[in-house]
This record gives C-alpha cells, structure tokens and sequence, in this order.
C-alpha cells in the first residue's frame, strides 16, 4: 500500500540530497587533479599536527596519517564521492551515515584548537561550524528511516543488511 510522504519526510529527502551534492562537489575536487593528494592533503595535515589537533589524536596523523597522505588524500576523495552518491540516490543511507559521522569526527579532533587554547567555549563551536552541522545531519539521516525518505532503497525482502 502506498502513502504519501509526510511534510517531514520531505523535508529529509531535500535535505538528504542537498547535502549529496556539497560531497559530491568535495570528492569532485579532490579527485579531478593532483593538487590535493599531493600536497594540499599534507600541508592541511601539517597544519592540523602544529597548532589544531586535538592532543590525543596527534600521534595518530602524524604516525597514520601523515606517512600515507598521498593514498589517503585520494581516498578521502573517494568516501566523499561515495557519501555524496548514497545520499543522492537514496542508497545504503545508514551506512553511509555511519561513515559520514565517523568522517565528521575525525575532521572535528582534527581542527578543534584552531581558535587557540584558552579563548571562550563558544568560539571551538563557532570554529567548527564547517563540521558540527553535517555531523548532526549524518546522525539525523541514520536515525531517520532515509529509504523511506523518497530514496530508492531496496525492495522488500532484498535488503543486503
């Protein structure tokens, strides 16, 4: 039986796929050319390590990361690309969602000292701004049932997972 979509269920597929196209843009960018798998990737990576990172998670991009930066450069362009297109398409949006969440995560511990040490608790929330709300639209799209959100999601009974 079919129903029509809610207002905000609407609302979510809009969303959902207004946020396809900004990775769908990133990933784009960093795919078509060179410049960000080698060097760009690095020089934000040395910035992260110098004055941004979280303390904890420094030894991870600088002994993980930075080593590998030219695969993970081109990676990165890959998940991006791959986030963009589940969010578009209405495919494997959980998953996808869990990866967009952990990607968030990372980008966050990465840069949340970019204001400084010491300055007022807002401006880490202001400096993450880039971050924080695509990291609170993943965690809405994995909650959310997004394939009954207008994706084209799976037939019944043929779901993979």
């Amino acid at each position: 039986m079919l129903t029509t979509p809610s207002a905000a269920t609407k609302t979510i597929a809009g969303v959902r796929i207004a946020t396809s196209v900004f990775f769908l843009l990133f990933g784009e960018y960093k795919l078509a050319g060179p410049g960000f798998a080698h060097g760009g990737f690095q020089g934000y990576l040395r910035d992260f390590i110098a004055q941004e990172v979280v303390s904890f998670y420094r030894p991870f991009l600088s002994g993980v990361v930075l080593p590998h930066a030219v695969f993970l450069g081109y990676l990165v362009g890959v998940v991006e690309t791959l986030l963009g297109m589940c969010l578009l398409l209405g495919l494997w949006v959980r998953p996808a969602s869990v990866v967009g969440v952990l990607y968030m995560l990372n980008l966050t511990l990465a840069t949340w000292w970019g204001p400084g040490h010491g300055v007022p608790v807002w401006r880490y929330f202001g400096a993450e701004l880039d971050h924080l709300p695509l990291l609170l639209l993943f965690i809405i799209f994995l909650c959310r049932r997004c394939r009954k959100s207008m994706g084209t999601g799976w037939p019944p009974g043929m779901r993979p997972f």
